[in-house]
């Protein structure tokens, strides 16, 4: 089972590329496994090289510590929402598409069960990871106002007007919001109807400044 939830923009992958991924993809699965099980701290890089039967020196070639296997994981997420908004039907209001845009990791979560909640748990809980994932978070919010600004109906420079940092902020914080009361609750909500409910909060918002930028019909 994995928790990886980025997607390649690579329309070619070698046979050495895909190997590497391979690889990669272990240790995190196996890295993330054992640190939602026993705590960051408490886990060693001879137990993560050891539960994915590679070397010491493997590990080393792809991540520079334990903190940095989180941190790539992190990095995926934030490239699944940015390639998914970029995806999205050019007609579909903002709320829509930025709601299926954040879903990606969620659903990955909502796949990966109670698996996936003590990796949240294990991030959230972590003041080292906690950072890390906050700062993520603004990458991904200069990412996603890039592509909010490129959308049809929007067209908007990202450098000078509001809306598109607005708007990727507002989906992010939903996005937060939902990871943080999914976390908190053990589970026992499931993250797409937190999401819904969330974005029921924002799409008004969201929806009425891109009709007030197009004005009236």
């Amino acid at each position: 089972m994995e928790y990886r939830a980025g997607v390649s923009s690579r329309p070619e992958v070698t046979m050495a590329q895909r190997k590497r991924q391979l690889v990669s993809d272990e240790l995190t699965e196996s890295a993330l496994q054992l640190l939602a099980l026993k705590g960051f701290d408490a886990v060693t890089i001879d137990e993560i090289v050891t539960a994915a039967g590679v070397s010491k020196r493997t590990f080393f070639r792809y991540f520079a510590s334990k903190e940095d296997v989180v941190v790539q994981f992190l990095a995926d997420m934030g490239t699944g929402i940015r390639a998914e908004l970029a995806a999205r039907p050019a007609g579909e209001p903002p709320s829509v598409a930025l709601l299926h845009a954040v879903w990606v990791p969620l659903g990955e979560c909502a796949d990966h069960g109670d698996r996936a909640l003590r990796v949240v748990q294990l991030i959230l809980r972590t003041p080292a990871l906690l950072g890390r994932f906050l700062e993520r978070q603004a990458q991904w919010r200069d990412d996603l106002a890039l592509e909010v600004a490129r959308r049809p109906g929007v067209d908007a420079d990202p450098d000078t007007d509001f809306y598109p940092r607005m708007a990727a902020g507002m989906a992010l914080n939903a996005f937060d919001a939902v990871l943080h009361r999914w976390s908190a609750g053990d589970g026992a909500e499931s993250p797409a109807d937190l999401l819904d409910r969330a974005f029921a909060v924002i799409a008004p918002a969201l929806d009425a400044a891109t009709i007030a930028r197009r004005g009236p019909a």
